[in-house]
């Protein structure tokens, strides 16, 4: 039985998520509030395997360095974004708009994402491309949810306006990847409320 929890971080509301089997724990984005999140590691009491990256926004990555040294586990990242993590132009860290930020410079990724199949520590998903937020957005789907990112939230969608965004390729990659998925299915989201794949192509106003 794989169990997903969602922790809020950061000044931005940005979503982590550790996902868990009875021994193993993956963890998703995790944003910011590294310490905060090896507490909540610790509480569960499962082995950390990976860090996976819906992508590399610096909302996303700013306790990648922290979690990965701590447990000395890998980090997976679409080969579209890898050099992002190193560039805070690129990562949003060093725009001008964040000047309360520090510039962000995360070490490359040990392991770059194929659009397949993984199990990591017994627990098995499939990478799915879902661009348009961000070239190299992916989404991660388990039989039993699906981790979006920044590409879907519950009423809307991910901002196309930044490097590399494109509001048709969001939509063409929502409507391909997820909106084809089991209508139960639930969704997490990088911001904001978990919703399920009915509801927002019921009721999604970028799809109605």
């Amino acid at each position: 039985m794989i169990q997903i929890e969602g922790f809020v971080t950061g000044s931005v509301q940005e979503n982590c998520y550790l996902i868990y089997n009875e021994q193993h724990l993956l963890i998703v984005d995790p944003g910011s509030e590294g310490e905060r999140l090896i507490q909540e590691i610790k509480r569960i009491g499962r082995t950390p395997r990976a860090i996976l990256l819906t992508h590399t926004h610096y909302d996303h990555i700013g306790a990648v360095e922290q979690l990965r040294h701590q447990y000395s586990i890998p980090v997976y990242v679409s080969p579209l974004e890898q050099t992002w993590l190193s560039n805070p132009i690129l990562n949003l860290s060093g725009l001008g708009r964040h000047d309360d930020l520090p510039d962000l410079i995360v070490q490359p990724a040990e392991y770059e994402f194929e659009l397949k199949e993984y199990t990591i520590g017994d627990m098995t998903f499939q990478v799915v491309p879902t661009p348009g937020h961000s070239i190299g957005s992916v989404s991660f789907i388990f039989d039993d949810f699906v981790v979006v990112g920044d590409a879907l939230f519950k009423g809307s969608i991910g901002r196309t306006d930044l490097h590399t965004g494109d509001l048709q390729q969001l939509l063409y990659s929502i409507k391909t990847y997820l909106f084809t998925l089991p209508r139960e299915l639930p969704v997490y989201p990088g911001h904001g409320e978990a919703t399920t794949i009915g509801q927002e192509i019921d009721t999604n106003p970028f799809f109605n």
